[in-house]
Order: C-alpha cells, then structure tokens, then sequence
C-alpha cells in the first residue's frame, strides 16, 4: 500500500507539472498524461508491466462517468439552444453515419469481415469530450455561429450512441440470440428516462433547501452514482442517463452551484490525467507497430472523409455553411470513451484480426497530436474565428467566473466623502453602491444621497476571474516576519510576482520601492 500511494503521488505531481508547460505550448494537454503513461509502462524509462485490462475497466468506466456528468452540467443551455437540434441530430444520425463509412471502409480496404469492420467504425464513432472542452477553453477559442456550443453537445451525447453499437455487435459477434430492437430501445428510452427523473429529483431538492449546504457536493456525488447504476440495472444506457441528469442540474439555478463547479473541475480533471495516464500505463508500446499503418489508414479517412461526409450529410439540411461545416468536422477528435469501449470489446473476448486496444490507441493518439494541435489554426484558416464572442459563456460556470462581488467601506471620520452626494463620489463607473447601513437602518441609496459620517457602504463590483495564469495571494505580516521594516526593493519575490496592494490598519496603501513593511501589515501579491 505505501508503495502504491508513493507512485499515484508522484504520477499526479508529474502530470500537474507536466500540465503547466504544455499549457505554454500547442498541445493538448491529455497527449502528454498518455506519454507519461508509456514513459512509466513496461517499455518506458521505468519499465512497469501492467496489463490488467479488468481494473483497467472498472477505473475508466468509474472516471467516465464523472466525466460524462459533468460534461453535461457544465453545458449552458441556454447556449446550447440555437443549435440543439443540429448537435442532436449529429450525436446520434453523425455517429452512426461515422460508424457504417468507417466500417465500410475497413471492410473493403483492410479485408475484415462485415461485423468486425463495423465494430472498428463504432468505437472510433463518437467525439472526446475531454479534449473538445480542453481546447475551447485552453485556447479560448471564440467560433463563429454558435459553433462552441454545437461542438460541447456533441461530443459530450455522442458517447451512448457509440457505446450502444458497440454493445450490439460485441453481443451479436459472441453469437448470442438477441433482439436489437430491444436492446436499443432499454438503452435509450431507459436511459433518458431515468437521467430526467434523477436530475429533476435532485434540482427540486436541492431548491427547496432540504439538503444542508455542507452535504451538498456529496449529495451530488451520490445522484450521480445512483443515476448510472439504476439505469444500468435496468438496461439502459448509464452514460446518457448522468449527461441528461447533468444538463438538467447544470441548467437550473441551484444552491451552492460555485462549489459544485470547483469541485467537478477538480475532479474531473483528475479524472481524465487517472485515465489518459493508465491507459498509456497499459498500452505496451513495443506491440504497436503492428497496428500502426491500419490505424493511420482508418485516422486519415475518418479525419478526411468518413466524419467530414457524415457531417456534411447531417448539417446540410440545416442550412450550415461550408466552413462550419469544415470545422466540425475537423473538430471531431477521438478520445478516451473510444480506449474505454476497446478495453469491453477486449475483456469480452471477441475474435479478432487486430489487437483493437493498440488499434482503436493508436487512433486516438493520433487524432489527439494531430487534430488537437491543429484545430486552433484550422479555425483561422477557415475563417470561423469571433473575436466579439466569448466562448466561456457556453459553459454553466461563465456566469460563477464572472460573479458579483461585494465590498464594504466604513465611512470614518476623517472620510473625504462625508457631506458628499453619491454622484459625485470618485468611484469607477463599474463598481455600484447598492447598500448604506446607517444607524441601524439598512437604506438604499440613489444618486442625491448624502454620505454622512459612521455609515457602512456596501459596494458591488465584478470578481476578478484567473483566466490568464493570474493569482491573487495576501500575505499577513506578523512582528516576527523576515520582512518587517524592510522596504519593498530589499524583500525577494518569487519570479512573475508584485505587491500591488497593502492594507494598513482601516486605509490602503498603493506602495512603490520605497514602502516600508509594517507589522500587522496585509499584502496584496499578484503573481503570474
């Protein structure tokens, strides 16, 4: 066990460092965590073998789960509706248009039987949500025509529709009697049913106040968990059931929704370093050679052709431009819900020509270096860029990130605004007095209201939002602190780091070189 704890820390250390500098480069940063995987795998620099394709499974469909809740929760639908029709439409007639081009390709080019062929174009079908979502917001990618939230729909529904083909024909290739009919229907109408019952549940409960704040966060965990296994239970689809049960909590305005966003983030994140990680842990890169030139031939014309095609033919109706057209089809990067369903096809074992794990991984890695690293230019070049847009505003968490804030001022007696009218007070024109305590009374104040000496002035501004590397730390200085009585020029700053700010007893101090730290000083550090 210490062995085992001292290894995931130094994994999760290497892949949060390892994150911060392909965040200055023009990769995706899920790439990486797979090359870390197989750096530490049995042909990398540290040589552990590890081919346990069950635990393999149980991990990465636990961490998927998550991750497909989230992917919905943090949809806006608000965003999303214009285009809802169109991502449907491409989640579900794309993916399967997606899965028969690419199977008919395997079929006639790589010479596979016709079930083979089409479990290959299955897998591969559906778009990764992770690496979508990673790349819009990483490199804050402003797109034209709704085509974000286009784009987050899709990839974060399409996933059940490919899981679902997958199972059909693993089923049907194991030479089980089965009714597809059935099987599909369980699925679906199962599945969605039962992700509406749980998200409504949960939304009206969590309004009414019947779940303590502190037990929130842990409520959701646990819906979330509940939602997957009773429709699983049930035959239907566990991925759609959490994506419809996150839609419908991420969309309704529900109580403590900013821890609920951090929380997810995090975990979601370390959920997808868990899974690109030990699947590059599992793969044995010494075997992928064999599988390389088919898994090339399938990535160039799934990239070029099969997915331009199917979502030409899904689009087209709806009046989409060519360029939109273009882009999203380029944008359909595969991900790890493909590794995940290879990891099924293997553990149920179905007979078959390639080893589909090193297949269906070699695809994805290239989709991911190549698609990924290009999509931001590939948006230039089509011309798909709107710099007036914001694409964090596709995302339930926008309006967190961009939150009001409120601050107080007390008005002392040696206050330069007493006697003044609130119109003339020389505050910035965002920021908004929207509350004056006053003996007692709470009164809220126009443009004419006089300041008067011992009020308590509640002012609203926007929050400021790290979306650049940008941190804001305080550092409280005690009478024992090395920096004391020092000024400002003589104290050492870790690089990228600047005192903009002290806070002096009941004033503030805009400070240069020359400022004298103080005891009981508080400073204000920005740091980049």
């Amino acid at each position: 066990m210490t062995h085992i704890l001292l290894f995931i820390g130094i994994v999760m250390i290497a892949c949060i460092m390892m994150q911060r500098i392909t965040a200055k480069l023009s990769i995706p940063s899920l790439l990486v965590f797979l090359v870390l995987g197989m750096m530490f795998g049995v042909d990398g620099l540290f040589k552990i073998s590890f081919d346990n394709y069950q635990m393999s499974d149980v991990i990465c469909s636990a961490c998927l789960i998550f991750i497909m809740f989230y992917g919905g929760f943090g949809t806006s639908f608000k965003a999303a509706k214009p285009v809802l029709i169109r991502s449907a439409s491409l989640a579900s007639v794309g993916v399967l248009l997606t899965a028969a081009f690419t199977g008919a390709f395997v079929h006639f080019v790589l010479k596979l039987d016709w079930l083979q062929s089409l479990l290959i174009g299955s897998v591969i079908a559906s778009t990764d949500a992770a690496s979508v979502f990673g790349i819009l917001r990483s490199r804050n990618l402003n797109l034209k025509d709704n085509t974000a939230s286009l784009l987050e729909v899709e990839s974060g529904s399409n996933d059940p529709v490919s899981y679902m083909l997958t199972v059909v024909l693993c089923t049907l290739m194991s030479g089980q009697e089965i009714s597809v009919f059935v099987l599909l229907f369980k699925q679906i109408v199962f599945g969605f049913l039962l992700g509406l019952v749980f998200g409504k549940t949960a939304s009206k409960l969590m309004k009414s106040g019947h779940i303590h704040s502190e037990g929130s966060t842990i409520f959701v965990l646990a819906i979330v968990l509940l939602t997957y296994a009773a429709s699983a239970l049930m035959g239907g689809n566990g991925y759609l059931s959490v994506y419809i049960c996150g839609i419908l909590m991420g969309n309704t305005r529900i109580k403590n929704k900013r821890q609920l966003v951090q929380f997810f983030d995090t975990l979601t994140s370390m959920a997808q370093m868990m899974i690109f990680f030990l699947l590059g842990l599992l793969v044995t890169p010494s075997e992928l050679p064999e599988v390389f030139v088919p898994a090339l031939i399938i990535m160039v014309f799934l990239t070029l052709i099969g997915r331009p095609l199917a979502v030409l033919m899904t689009l087209i109706p709806f009046g989409t431009t060519v360029q939109q057209v273009g882009l999203v089809s380029w944008s359909g990067l595969r991900g790890v819900a493909s590794i995940v369903f290879a990891i099924t096809i293997v553990l149920s074992d179905s007979v078959l020509s390639y080893n589909i794990f090193n297949l269906v991984f070699c695809i994805v890695l290239l989709s991911i270096s190549i698609q990924g690293t290009l999509l931001p230019k590939v948006a230039q070049k089509l011309n798909m860029i709107d710099d007036t847009n914001d694409v964090l505003k596709t995302f339930t968490d926008y309006e967190e990130e961009s939150n009001i804030r409120f601050i107080k001022i007390h008005v002392n007696n040696n206050h330069s605004w007493i006697s003044k009218p609130i119109c003339e007070l020389p505050i910035p024109k965002e920021f908004l007095i929207v509350l004056i305590l006053r003996n007692g009374k709470e009164l809220v104040p126009n443009g004419s209201t006089i300041v008067e000496e011992g009020d308590l002035m509640v002012i609203a501004a926007q929050e400021f939002s790290d979306r650049q590397n940008l941190s804001m730390q305080e550092i409280i200085i005690d009478k024992n602190h090395s920096w004391v009585n020092l000024s400002l020029k003589q104290i050492t700053l870790d690089e990228g780091s600047l005192v903009i700010m002290i806070k002096r007893n009941e004033t503030t101090v805009i400070p240069g070189g020359e400022t004298v730290i103080l005891p009981e000083d508080t400073l204000v550090i920005a740091k980049h």
